[in-house]
């Protein structure tokens, strides 16, 4: 029998504040809860290996964020139907549920009392399983005696900055896996990981972010380093919780075992009624066109690429054979974040500075069907020309950009970066380099459904919400076209998350992935017809010029457009 020692979880009293402190008497909304159908729960269950017939008195397992019971009731009925007549004494070690908010714990020790009730437990037996299954406490903060055999569950959607100061560097310093913007789930795979025993099954409905983004990263390494991911999921709009969710949500199950085969279900074949098939479908790998094999899927950070096999045939062969968009002679940076822009931009009339003090900016307002229809805004500048001093300018040679900004000193002083430097309180949050509005280049939004991609002669400073493309080799014309087409789209699909509306994040770092010719291989009748197509409305006209360029066969490039 495994860990047959009843589990006891101490209050870590003295350590500094935890998420009781917080989210106790809070609302399900604050504190990130979404609860979960039961047909979800229960495949989750399922490809976990918490199943009747499995000898579950042999196991443990850990829900972490039980909420009310959506996965521990239906755990417990397997588990009693599994071992019925057992002792209290054998079934005290099997389960453990930990909930931080007290009227949802009050809830699940209602709804357990009730069924154990119903199959016979007295009173006595009663209080006695739940004192060691349930407990009200931060899963996260909280030591544990013993390991698991499945942790399972739906942990708390929260985004970093919903986190209180104090709990948020709490978390960091316990998790590696805290890097950068992530959000709490993070925290709850790490731990759950750690938590599992040799072949145990760690099985999470939650955002899917993770396994492609740039905070995932510490995790998707940790997995690659002594996990393997079984089986993946997508339950993009898939309706699998009571309530709307705006993150695309998939199904993880991974195991504390060595293994290369991934197995992959796509969003299109998850439906409700179809989970306990393809659920016995998956634990007896039984031959379904559903269900697709990816091997190796984990190397060190690296995003996961678990969609769309036949357009990932294609990315991956143009990557083998040709440069990335920076290795072809072109840069990607991102525009100006000033941290105040009520203040920083405006109209000419609006901002009474200086001309010297203000640049012309673009933002993605002024971006009509990849074309510029500038707006008239700009952007106050308190650099100097690269080269010239510390960066700074000198704002008492500017009196009106002097009056400017003390009028507006009390908002401008309360962002982090005056704070972090109040002798230059004025600076944006990125430096901004004049230089960069004479130069010719392409703007790109951050967010996108029918991709933008507009063409500035060096009119403009570019805003945070775009990105820019300049060029020594390319003809940026022509790589307007280019980055128009259905292969730069299939680049950043294959790499970047999924956003509420099915819109795609062409950011930076998706972006440079995507291949490019040298424009010394582009033949001249293919440049000029690239350049003649820059601002086209016929995009099958600019996908058959880019085919062409890259030498993609009609049935490849077919799979290019599967988003």
């Amino acid at each position: 029998m495994v860990g047959a020692t009843q589990m006891t979880i101490p209050l870590s009293e003295g350590m500094g504040p935890d998420a009781t402190h917080f989210w106790a008497e809070s609302d399900a909304e604050s504190r990130g809860e979404v609860f979960t159908k039961p047909e979800v729960a229960e495949f989750i269950l399922d490809l976990s290996g918490w199943k009747v017939g499995g000898d579950l008195l042999s196991k443990r397992l850990l829900e972490p964020s039980c909420g009310s019971g959506d996965f521990v009731l239906p755990a417990l009925r397997r588990l009693l139907a599994d071992a019925p007549g057992a002792s209290v004494e054998t079934l005290m070690p099997c389960i453990c549920a930990v909930e931080v908010n007290r009227s949802a714990f009050e809830t699940l020790r209602e709804r357990v009392r009730a069924e154990l009730a119903g199959a016979g437990f007295a009173d006595s037996g009663a209080r006695r399983l739940m004192a060691a299954w349930l407990h009200q406490a931060d899963f996260l903060t909280q030591p544990f005696s013993g390991s698991f055999t499945q942790v399972v569950g739906n942990p708390p959607y929260l985004r970093i900055e919903s986190l209180p100061r104090s709990l948020m560097a709490r978390y960091r310093d316990l998790f590696r896996t805290m890097y950068d913007r992530a959000d709490l789930y993070i925290a709850f795979f790490e731990k759950g990981l750690s938590l599992l025993g040799r072949g145990g099954r760690l099985g999470f409905i939650c955002a899917n972010r993770w396994i492609k983004n740039r905070y995932g990263g510490p995790l998707r390494e940790m997995i690659a380093d002594g996990f393997h991911m079984e089986t993946y999921v997508d339950f993009t709009g898939v309706d699998a919780f009571h309530g709307e969710v705006i993150a695309y949500p998939a199904v993880t199950i991974i195991t504390n075992a060595p293994g290369s085969a991934t197995q992959v279900i796509e969003k299109e074949h998850v439906k409700i009624d179809v989970l306990p098939v393809l659920a016995e479908r998956i634990l007896s790998g039984t031959s379904d066109h559903r269900i697709r094999k990816v091997h190796n899927v984990a190397s060190g950070a690296a995003p996961w690429l678990l969609s769309n096999a036949s357009r990932l045939r294609v990315i991956q062969d143009l990557e083998q054979r040709l440069p990335t968009l920076e290795e072809a002679g072109c840069r990607v940076g991102i525009g100006v974040a000033s941290g105040a822009d009520k203040v920083y931009i405006g109209s000419d009339a609006d901002l009474d500075v200086e001309p010297a003090r203000k640049l012309p900016i673009l933002t993605r307002r002024d971006l009509r069907n990849n074309r510029i229809e500038w707006t008239g805004k700009f952007i106050l500048n308190p650099y100097a020309e690269e080269g010239m001093g510390n960066g700074m300018v000198d704002i008492d040679a500017f009196p009106r950009f002097k009056a400017y900004l003390l009028r507006h000193r009390e908002v401008i002083e309360r962002r982090h970066v005056a704070k972090k430097n109040p002798a230059a309180w004025f600076k944006t949050i990125d430096r901004i380099y004049p230089a960069l509005t004479r130069t010719p280049k392409l703007v790109i939004p951050d967010i996108q459904g029918a991709h933008q991609v507009a063409y500035d002669c060096g009119e403009y400073y570019p805003h945070h919400n775009l990105y820019f493309v300049t060029a020594t080799e390319w003809d940026l014309r022509a790589l307007q076209t280019v980055l128009r087409s259905r292969l730069a789209r299939a680049f950043v699909a294959t790499y970047s998350l999924r956003m509420r509306g099915d819109f795609l994040r062409f950011q930076a770092q998706y972006l440079r992935r995507i291949r490019l010719p040298r424009w010394s291989a582009v033949s001249p009748d293919q440049q000029d017809l690239l350049r003649a197509l820059c601002e086209s409305d016929d995009p099958e006209r600019i996908d058959q010029a880019v085919r062409c360029v890259y030498g993609i066969d009609e049935a490849d490039w077919l799979a290019l457009s599967n988003d």
